[in-house]
């Protein structure tokens, strides 16, 4: 039997109240909308376990093409639970990190747009300069610019 190896990872899922404004939100990080559509039935169900669904998807796309963020509204059934403001250090899902250029005129172009600092941008071993935000709808980022050409792999060992 030949075993089976992973060949890369196709997206993160969010699932959100409002997709257009966390479109919006994603658009002005940088990601580009790939295509919107609803998946609905008791076929979708059987992969999520959740029965017959109705759920609206819009999947962002990095413009490297490499990465993509699948957003989800669900219709039905409704959402029984609630991470978005969830502390840096709970279980589960944390965060979504995403390299950037220019990480001060980002940040300073997401606060427009509602998004909160959420401590301060800081200085990484001179590698990267990082910080989290509270984006649309709570939602936690974090945000990392490359200073020189070492990365992160190079300090660990």
């Amino acid at each position: 039997m030949t075993k089976s190896n992973l060949l890369q990872m196709h997206n993160v899922g969010i699932v959100v109240e409002s997709l257009d404004n966390a479109i919006s939100f994603f658009t002005e990080i940088g990601l580009k909308l790939e295509g919107r559509v609803m998946v609905e039935g008791e076929w979708a169900g059987r992969v999520t376990g959740l029965g017959n669904q109705s759920v609206e998807i819009a999947m962002m796309v990095t413009p490297d093409g490499h990465s993509r963020l699948e957003l989800s509204r669900f219709l039905a059934p409704q959402t029984i639970s609630d991470h978005r403001t969830a502390a840096v250090n709970s279980l589960g899902y944390l965060r979504i990190m995403f390299t950037v250029d220019n990480i001060d005129e980002l940040v300073s172009r997401l606060t427009k747009h509602g998004a909160q600092l959420v401590g301060e941008v800081v200085d990484y071993e001179g590698i990267y300069r990082l910080c989290y935000i509270r984006g649309t709808e709570g939602l936690l980022i974090g945000l990392a610019e490359q200073l020189g050409s070492k990365t992160a792999a190079d300090i660990i060992e």
